[in-house]
């Protein structure tokens, strides 16, 4: 019998990490399933995109993309899969070369989905059910060769319907994935080489399942011997209880990293986007991290121009980023989301205004950045390098300083002692003293 030859699929992922996540179960999924994984620029059978709807940048931003892959390649068939295939379903399958639009209820059932006679027929289909809430596992396991921090997927899905926001529309209600079946990946994470494992979803410190929370995870994660750190993803300022700050105080594991947004710096703006805080109990939150764990490094997410901001409340927002233990800022212009209920609000603030505050905000968070790693020059620290690049390696500290350093040796995945020289754009050159992979040396000096 003369042998199929096998498929070639390549991954295109856009937005945040718990996509990354997704996308990388999704590839050994596949390779499974016996398909060859190439890169995008390889020519391929099938391109699968999982697609992100945060923002209308990230809306045109896959039409571009499909119209190049489609350009390259005739013959491609293209998948649309996650957040915009939920939201806009059928109008994406006017794309060129798209041939299935699968919402985030089915995605991660892709290689059952798409068969190899699915895929030769390529009959469109669009494939977008209601998301439940129920609790779930996953078949496969993230293991993901491109990068050497794993995101271990915790959650998914949010109840809190800020007004900005489409995301509990594209990923329905807020929903825990099974905790042995976390404990389970993350073991053999860990196996296939991974030291660090970055806890992901849409809105993690709600985890709930079988009466655990997101610390009893973080417990259970300490307790595996070969995992060196586990790193919090971007977390909601009223979900993060105050033990988990006092565990990251003392934890050799937990890194000493927080990103919680703030979105709006006033109390009328919070209000308006329906955040679930005020700026006040925001500050003693922050406060409290920073004081209690040494050389933490804190950051946040902030939108700039919601309906509303007027030039008094957006100069609050910069006094209050310059002046808060706040290290660095994720800076968001504000853009109408399909579905959102702050479309219909008026005050809409002008574009040009918009374009003009983010970029306040971002040399402000620049300045701030520069001014946290000045802190550590002449340090030693130990650092994970995870790639290459220009000549240099990169990789981070515990506390998300990104160290670059020359070496004649591969230091992919290597834990290195290095003493921080000097600044570089928004990270620090630094010099080798030692490799700690062979050392018994606790990783906080």
């Amino acid at each position: 019998m003369e042998k199929t030859e096998r498929k070639k699929i390549a991954f295109y992922n856009q937005g945040c990490r718990l996509n990354q996540a997704e996308t990388a179960v999704l590839e050994q999924g596949f390779q499974k399933k016996n398909f060859q994984v190439v890169p995008i620029s390889d020519k391929s059978d099938l391109v699968i995109i999982n697609t992100c709807t945060v923002t209308e940048n990230g809306d045109a931003d896959t039409k571009k993309l499909v119209k190049r892959i489609h350009r390259d390649n005739p013959n491609v068939k293209i998948a649309l899969i996650g957040c915009q295939a939920q939201i806009l379903k059928e109008q994406l399958l006017k794309l060129p070369g798209v041939k299935w639009v699968v919402g985030n209820q089915q995605k991660m059932d892709l290689p059952n989905l798409l068969s190899n006679d699915i895929i030769d027929k390529a009959i469109p289909a669009v494939w977008t059910p209601k998301i439940t809430q129920d609790s779930f596992t996953q078949t496969y396991s993230g293991v993901d060769t491109k990068h050497t921090r794993a995101n271990l997927k915790i959650q998914d899905g949010c109840n809190f319907y800020c007004s900005f926001c489409t995301i509990p529309f594209a990923r329905g209600p807020a929903r825990s994935r099974v905790f042995e079946d976390i404990l389970k990946e993350a073991n053999e994470l860990v196996l296939a080489g991974h030291q660090e494992l970055v806890l992901t979803g849409i809105n993690i410190g709600t985890y709930e399942e079988s009466n655990k929370n997101i610390l009893d995870v973080i417990n259970e994660l300490e307790k595996i011997p070969l995992l060196r750190r586990i790193r919090i993803s971007s977390i909601e300022p009223t979900t993060i209880p105050k033990e988990i700050i006092k565990k990251m105080k003392d934890s050799e594991k937990l890194c000493r990293h927080l990103h919680i947004p703030l979105q709006a710096g006033s109390n009328e703006i919070l209000k308006k986007m329906n955040r679930k805080y005020t700026l006040e109990e925001f500050d003693e939150f922050i406060q409290f991290a920073y004081d209690t764990v040494p050389d933490i490094c804190i950051g946040t997410d902030v939108i700039v121009g919601f309906p509303g901001e007027t030039n008094t409340l957006f100069d609050a927002c910069e006094t209050y980023l310059r002046n808060a233990p706040i290290h660095y800022f994720h800076v968001f212009s504000y853009s109408e989301r399909k579905m959102a209920r702050s479309k219909k609000m008026p005050e809409q603030v002008p574009k040009k205004e918009i374009d003009h505050r983010s970029q306040t905000l971002r040399k402000l968070s620049q300045r701030k950045k520069n001014l946290f790693l000045s802190q550590f020059l002449d340090q030693t620290q130990p650092v994970l390098f995870e790639q290459e690049k220009n000549g240099y390696w990169w990789g981070h500290t515990d506390n998300y300083l990104k160290i670059g350093v020359l070496s004649e040796t591969t230091l992919k995945n290597k834990w290195v002692n290095c003493k921080f020289k000097t600044i570089k754009g928004a990270s620090i050159i630094g010099n080798k003293k030692e490799d700690t992979d062979k050392k018994n040396i606790k990783k906080r000096a």
